[in-house]
């Protein structure tokens, strides 16, 4: 049987290419999470994992939606290896259990890891470069500048919140959170 493992990392990213992708591949059942790679702990990659039997075929995007790292990678595929089950890695292909598809295997997964590190490194030294500017607020920039906060919060003096963000385009939600922070 040939089966999909499509993960995401954030919420907010989507799972359907990968999706597409695996079903163009004829996989019989697709597994998809959106779930961080970081996080060693993913549901529906274990359940996947304890329903592989010989014979089968997982099927993967790209070999780092499967492993967070070198090691954990080796583990998984070596596992799979063990129990007679073919991995097939669209972009990369099907990988072997011989010598030279283990090195390529090693290869290809610390390439991956090292990719994942250096994102990391550069996100936290623009962070770095960005906190020693004296404007710098960590988080996602204010959608609406303080005066248009401040003439919401005046109109609500003679209407409701709800027209107040049909007027605005201000949530009630913002406005209730503003209005805390000005009676400090």
């Amino acid at each position: 049987m040939k089966y999909g493992y499509a993960r995401v990392s954030t919420v907010s990213q989507e799972l359907e290419v990968q999706k597409k992708a695996l079903e163009n591949e004829s996989c019989e059942v697709i597994y998809s999470e959106k779930f961080t790679g970081t996080k060693t702990d993913r549901p529906k990659l274990k359940e996947l994992l304890t329903m592989l039997k010989e014979g089968d075929t997982l099927v993967v995007t790209k070999l780092d939606r499967l492993a967070r790292n070198t090691v954990e990678g080796i583990e998984i595929v070596k596992s799979l290896f063990d129990k007679n089950v073919r991995v097939h890695v669209l972009n990369v292909g099907l990988l072997e259990d011989t010598t030279m598809g283990r090195f390529f295997l090693t290869t290809l997964l610390a390439v991956a890891e090292m990719e994942r590190n250096l994102i990391v490194e550069r996100t936290q030294e623009g962070k770095a470069i960005a906190r020693q500017r004296e404007d710098f607020r960590e988080g996602r920039p204010n959608k609406f500048s303080k005066k248009q906060v401040e003439h919401a919060l005046g109109l609500l003096e003679d209407h409701s919140y709800k027209q107040v963000e049909e007027i605005t385009g201000i949530s009630k939600s913002t406005l209730i959170r503003a209005k805390k922070k000005y009676m400090r």
